[in-house]
């Protein structure tokens, strides 16, 4: 059934377990954050051991990557709190190691986790492919989300990865203390996101503090939000983050959801046309 909605979470509820599966070496330990039946995909905290030693190798899923605490030395680069990677499917990385332990954000996109060890990638794939790397807090500043319709101000981004194709995001963002927004939103894509620190409230699911966690899929209300003192977090979609805001609180994902189609009547008459004339739709032109 993929992943269902997931909300709230808080990290220190799930058990950690240790990662025991072919390929990977021995001293990784994980909490699940959300699964997916289907693929195998995975969105999880894991901790590296002191010592830890990973050579090069590939995944067969393309996976993110984002350190919290300690550091990844990663061939030669050292990787501390804020790096991001995004490493596509099949392209090495290369030698891994953890000499003083690291907790990270971990997530595989397309199936499990999986780890063949190669100097190169794997068949297929492109020699001239690479990881992306980005150490978030010294090359990057916090911006306005320049969504259309925006989110209040205060609430503050630093994207890491926009995928050109679906327009999935993966972002880090901030609210500043006192943030502040009296509705509710749904979007079309599915959300998720993990608090680095900090404390916010949706009337609909309560406190969200350091740890914690959601998975929203599309169209799930939520909101008004509050933000008392601040708060640092890390997010992602599988496409476009369009605003959708209402006032009803209580609405069913499938009464936002007609909502969306009916405002994509309106706004894209064409998309509409061409994704809805399906038999089972009610909304056929």
């Amino acid at each position: 059934m993929a992943r269902p909605h997931i909300e709230p979470l808080d990290e220190s509820w799930v058990p950690w377990r240790k990662l025991d599966l072919p390929g990977f070496p021995r001293g990784i330990e994980y909490r699940t954050l959300s699964f997916d039946d289907d693929t195998g995909a995975i969105s999880a905290v894991a901790k590296f051991e002191a010592g830890y030693s990973q050579p090069p190798g590939f995944s067969r899923s393309s996976m993110e990557i984002v350190v919290m605490d300690g550091y990844l030395k990663v061939g030669d680069r050292r990787c501390g709190f804020g790096f991001y990677f995004y490493v596509p499917a099949g392209v090495s990385l290369p030698r891994i190691e953890t000499p003083e332990g690291a907790r990270v954000l971990l997530f595989y996109n397309d199936s499990e986790p999986s780890f063949v060890e190669s100097d190169a990638h794997a068949d297929g794939i492109s020699p001239d492919a690479q990881p992306t790397i980005v150490d978030s807090v010294s090359d990057l500043s916090w911006s306005e989300t320049h969504l259309f319709p925006a989110t209040e101000k205060g609430c503050l981004v630093k994207i890491v990865r926009w995928d050109e194709e679906t327009h999935a995001l993966s972002f880090f963002y901030t609210m500043v203390p006192g943030f502040w927004q009296d509705n509710v939103s749904y979007h079309d894509c599915m959300e998720e996101a993990y608090h680095i620190y900090g404390t916010s409230w949706i009337m609909q699911f309560g406190y969200l503090g350091t740890g914690g966690y959601f998975y929203r899929p599309p169209y799930i209300g939520h909101g008004p939000f509050a933000c008392e003192h601040g708060c640092l977090a890390f997010g992602r979609t599988d496409g476009e983050l369009y605003n959708h805001f209402n006032w009803n609180p209580f609405a069913t994902p499938e009464e936002n959801h007609r909502r969306a189609v009916e405002k994509m009547k309106k706004r894209r008459p064409n998309m509409f046309t061409w994704e809805y004339r399906r038999s089972d739709e009610m909304w056929v032109p």
